[in-house]
């Protein structure tokens, strides 16, 4: 096998606010792995919070390729992934799941079927996505809700987290006038205190708010927890809920796990979770970073498992290089193609 790869910059459409930061582009490595002629995809993003750049992903992925040339072909490499025998301990979860996503995409494309079919499921998974409306102005929030209802978005999420707590609902008043009829969640990527969600909690709900995501500071998800045992309205952990041991402390306790590939490890990853979760009590959501077209389509595959979709990443950027889920409809979905079903949007410059 021949792997390669590439870092790219990704520019958002407009500066995306949350609680602890404001992001304007973020740095994606792409990894090609190429067998008898065929070519499999993954991407990994830089992020701050997880402390993870471009020249660290670069370096990682190099490890790893030395790992995978010692595999005869994708299938082997792909099992000797699932089980630990191609290792990856100490590896950041985001660069095992590109690694993964590349293997699958190689694995579905030799195999003449979409990844979906690898992992089990027939039909090709669609679902309402949600779409995120950053911290900003009651004014500018009403706006950019209305147009992504008259585009066709049913799930609108709402960042939270504002200095001033009242400005949180103001952002949510605003948006429940633009769209009587949507889906509304609300994160406030854990900038509340407990005293300030309890005091919010009920007010949100008769707002109409669907669910809450981690709406305390990550590190204590004994409290999250019993705040979501108190909860009006479902509670449902990202911060909290990194990997597998996480989700199982917190499994039947909390409404909902916010399963991100990037956070996870990937699709063994996710699955695994859900897996334990399965008639807890506790649902699945599938999240995402902010990611192109092939950093977010293997979670497509995903969807026809979770409760809530949140793979709106890729409809964030000002430009995504590849195509091939949807999601500016509000619909993200899969296709019959083999593989992820990714394709560049030029042809002849992305490998």
């Amino acid at each position: 096998m021949k792997v390669s790869q590439r870092t790219v910059h990704l520019e958002l459409t407009e500066p995306l606010r949350i609680s602890r930061s404001t992001m304007a582009a973020r740095d994606a490595v792409w990894l090609f792995i190429e067998y008898e002629g065929q070519l499999g995809r993954g991407e990994a993003v830089t992020s701050a919070y997880y402390g993870l750049d471009a020249r660290t992903i670069v370096r990682l992925l190099n490890e790893v390729a030395l790992d995978l040339i010692r595999f005869g072909d994708p299938e082997t490499a792909l099992g000797a992934l699932r089980t630990g025998a191609l290792p990856t301990n100490g590896m950041p979860p985001a660069v095992t799941a590109a690694v993964e996503s590349a293997l699958l995409d190689l694995a579905g494309k030799r195999a003449g079927v979409p990844v979906h079919e690898l992992l089990g499921t027939t039909a090709p998974p669609s679902a309402a996505t949600a779409r995120t409306i950053g911290i900003t102005s009651p004014g500018q929030a009403e706006a950019q809700a209305l147009r992504l209802v008259q585009d066709g978005f049913s799930v609108l999420k709402i960042k939270a987290g504002a200095p001033d707590p009242e400005d949180d609902l103001k952002r949510v008043r605003a948006v429940r006038t633009a769209a009587p009829h949507a889906r509304l969640l609300l994160d406030p990527n854990g900038a509340w205190t407990v005293s300030t969600t309890e005091r919010l909690l009920p007010r949100l709900a008769e707002l109409g708010i669907e669910a809450v995501e981690q709406p305390i500071a990550p590190g204590d998800p004994e409290a999250l927890a019993n705040l979501a045992e108190r909860s009006p309205l479902p509670v449902i952990a990202d911060e909290d809920a990194i990997g597998y041991e996480d989700a199982r402390r917190l499994a039947g306790r909390v409404q909902g796990i916010n399963v991100k590939l990037a956070k996870c490890g990937g699709v063994t990853a996710a699955l695994r979770i859900a897996e334990l979760i399965a008639g807890t009590g506790t649902e699945l959501m599938l999240g995402c970073l902010t990611a192109s077209t092939l950093g977010i389509a293997p979670a497509v595959h995903l969807a026809d498992r979770a409760r809530w979709i949140d793979l709106d990443g890729h409809l964030l950027l000002a430009h995504d290089p590849w195509t091939g889920i949807g999601g500016a409809d509000g619909i993200v979905r899969t296709s019959l193609r083999p593989g992820l079903g990714v394709h560049a949007r030029t042809k002849g410059d992305l490998g």
